[in-house]
């Protein structure tokens, strides 16, 4: 592993933590022996970088502290700027936006990443239904009311508590705790006939959820023809 990767790494732990980190924890995650976990610290503490402690005590890191601008790579950097171009894939026209912002900045110290260009051919933006407020519902923990049509006609009025926005070739999917099935279920952005913010919150329960409809992926496949 590479000396700015782990630096990068042990920062992000520290930052984590919520107790003092030990040098063998931290070597033992990263896989480096103890000593180059001590050079390492000391190194990132010559740089300024805000981390007390010592050896058998333990280690913390100033609370706030930011990361300073990652360095990548050649091939990062390139395989950012192939992401970034296939985003207009998604139909998601605010995600779109802030992709090309994102790609330009990428430019000005990626100069050659301007050589890689990705078809933008894919999803098409889905009429009347803005992804935006989706992916601010889910990053806020904030429950969307929908107006939901079923593969078979039906219509409904249902209240979810939205966890994850899955983009597919063909179309996008909300994955949501739904309060009228009282479970996890999946609805296409393209039968949503409408879809807004309820003025209530399941703040803290997201993290959780998520983890319960990642488990479920790992043995059930979602196509979009189900929904």
């Amino acid at each position: 592993m590479p000396k700015s990767t782990r630096f990068f790494e042990i920062i992000q732990m520290l930052r984590a933590a919520t107790k003092p980190l030990l040098a063998k924890d931290i070597a033992a995650t990263l896989e480096v022996s103890v000593r180059t976990v001590y050079r390492d610290i000391a190194s990132l503490q010559a740089m300024q970088t805000p981390i007390y402690g010592e050896a058998g005590i333990g280690y913390v890191m100033r609370k706030g502290y930011d990361l300073p601008p990652l360095n990548l790579d050649v091939d990062e950097a390139e395989a950012i700027a192939v992401g970034l171009t296939m985003i207009a894939r998604t139909g998601d026209y605010g995600l779109w936006q802030a992709a090309g912002r994102a790609a330009r900045k990428l430019n000005e110290v990626a100069p050659g990443t301007r050589h890689l260009i990705a078809s933008s051919w894919g999803a098409q933006a889905t009429t009347g239904i803005d992804m935006s407020d989706i992916r601010s519902a889910i990053r806020d923990e904030q429950k969307l009311r929908i107006r939901y049509m079923d593969a078979a006609g039906q219509g409904s009025a249902r209240v979810i508590w939205p966890i994850a926005l899955i983009y597919y070739a063909d179309n996008a999917m909300v994955a949501a705790w739904c309060e009228l099935r009282r479970d996890i279920r999946h609805f296409r952005l393209d039968r949503m006939q409408s879809c807004d913010p309820v003025e209530e919150f399941f703040k803290g329960q997201g993290s959780a959820l998520l983890s319960r409809w990642e488990e479920t992926q790992k043995s059930d496949t979602v196509s979009t023809r189900e929904f």
